[in-house]
């Protein structure tokens, strides 16, 4: 990873605020990054405070590895995997959970990645590039149908179809290889799009999203941070896309809401089932300093969540 590839953590201040970081507690980022996050957070630890960090990226990881700190520990692993590694680390349950979503910059400004349109590179787009098919390895057998139900759903893109309809045509005269190739394809296609957006936006974030299973990741991975979590710690999410919000929103909602019980159900208000969770404030922007200084942070939502009581 070339050094000036720099990441420009958004909603820094306010998501390390929203964790309320008591000095000596425990607390995981499941998504270090480049560490902006888990170097605020540090800043908040005592002495005897602890930090977990995790990143499926290995550029992210061999970051991690060079800070020298007894408080902080990464390791190699998605946050999927994070019943594992608090167990194999002797941890039950944390103070608070940190998950920021989607594509760091290095990411998408390292071609070789192949997340982005904007470079003619290798059609990668993995998370973990250690692991599982490329972008180009699984355009070149998907389904037709398929591929216009991923673009579709997870791209919300309207002309899926045709999209779908011209990756399989011209795979079968030659294969689908680079970014560029790609950005050709769907330019051809796509003949109307937003001011100022490249026609291919949609398709490469529906496939970067399916190819990582980043919206199956969320909503599986949000139970076992509840879980995780003692009495009065925190769950802060910040996502990038509407489908991820969407699910982030909807998960926090239901936890606080509690089990629902059928109307006109003769019980006191004391008697009501308590959901395992109180939001926290409403759902947080990038304000107008940091936008004019990051660009990308203007789709970032952030939500926040406390756990009432733990098992």
């Amino acid at each position: 990873m070339r050094e000036e590839l720099v990441h420009t953590t958004v909603l820094l201040d306010e998501a390390v605020e929203a964790l309320a970081i008591k000095p000596d507690g425990v607390y995981v980022d499941g998504t270090f990054g480049r560490g902006g996050h888990s170097a605020k957070i540090l800043q908040q630890l005592g002495a005897n405070g602890r930090l977990i960090a995790l990143d499926k990226d290995p550029a992210a990881v061999t970051v991690g590895q060079q800070w020298r700190d007894m408080r902080f520990q990464i390791v190699h692993s998605g946050f999927m995997n994070l019943d594992s590694v608090l167990s194999e680390l002797g941890v039950a349950k944390v103070d608070g959970i940190l998950l920021d979503l989607g594509v760091s910059s290095p990411q998408l400004d390292e071609a070789a990645r192949g997340f982005s349109f904007r470079f003619d590179a290798p059609l990668d787009m993995r998370m973990d590039v250690s692991s599982g098919p490329t972008a180009a390895q699984w355009l070149a057998t998907v389904d037709e149908s398929f591929l216009a139900e991923v673009i579709r759903d997870y791209g919300e893109e309207r002309f899926a179809k045709q999209i779908a309809r011209a990756v399989v045509v011209a795979r079968a005269i030659e294969p689908i290889h680079t970014t560029g190739q790609l950005v050709e394809l769907v330019g051809q296609t796509v003949r109307t799009r937003e001011a100022g957006q490249n026609p291919a936006t949609r398709t490469f974030q529906a496939i970067r999203i399916y190819l990582n299973q980043e919206l199956e990741e969320l909503a599986r991975i949000l139970p076992k941070c509840v879980t995780h979590l003692k009495a009065g710690g925190r769950l802060v999410v910040i996502s990038f896309h509407s489908l991820e919000d969407r699910i982030v929103k909807h998960f926090m909602r239901d936890m606080a809401e509690g089990d629902k019980l059928p109307r006109n159900v003769p019980i006191r208000a004391s008697e009501v089932p308590q959901g395992e969770m109180n939001l926290i404030g409403k759902a947080v922007r990038a304000g107008e300093v940091e936008l004019k200084a990051n660009p990308r942070a203007r789709s970032a939502v952030m939500r926040v969540a406390e756990r009432r009581h733990a098992d």
